[in-house]
């Protein structure tokens, strides 16, 4: 499969210890966004950071939060990204959890994959 051109990104910023049924959030999302063969996704975690409640969440030594922001990406076009969001919902609404959800163009130079890439 290759991907170039124009395509979205999908970002989601949630806490480090939220999770559905005893997985952590983020691991769920990534599987789901497999299970519909997205392009990718990967999961970034946060040296510091807030969200509504303006808790500072930070990885200093002395003030070690096991609740540190992250971020999930997933590239892919745009009708696959739009097709997902409603199941990204789902899993919001099961883990009763918040988080931030956004959408914005890229430009793929390169995406190959297979034995090649």
């Amino acid at each position: 499969m290759e991907l170039q051109g124009e395509a979205k990104l999908l970002r989601i910023f949630i806490g480090e210890a939220d999770k559905l049924h005893h997985t952590a959030l983020h691991e769920v999302i990534v599987k789901a966004a497999r299970a519909e063969h997205l392009a990718g996704a990967t999961v970034w975690r946060g040296i510091l950071g807030y969200g509504p409640t303006s808790k500072i969440r930070s990885a200093k030594i002395l003030d070690l939060s096991s609740d540190l922001p992250v971020i999930i990406e997933i590239v892919d076009e745009e009708k696959k990204i739009e097709a997902f969001l409603p199941k990204l919902h789902e899993i919001f609404e099961q883990a009763g959890s918040g988080g931030l959800v956004t959408v914005e163009k890229v430009h793929i130079i390169r995406y190959v994959h297979g034995d090649n890439a």
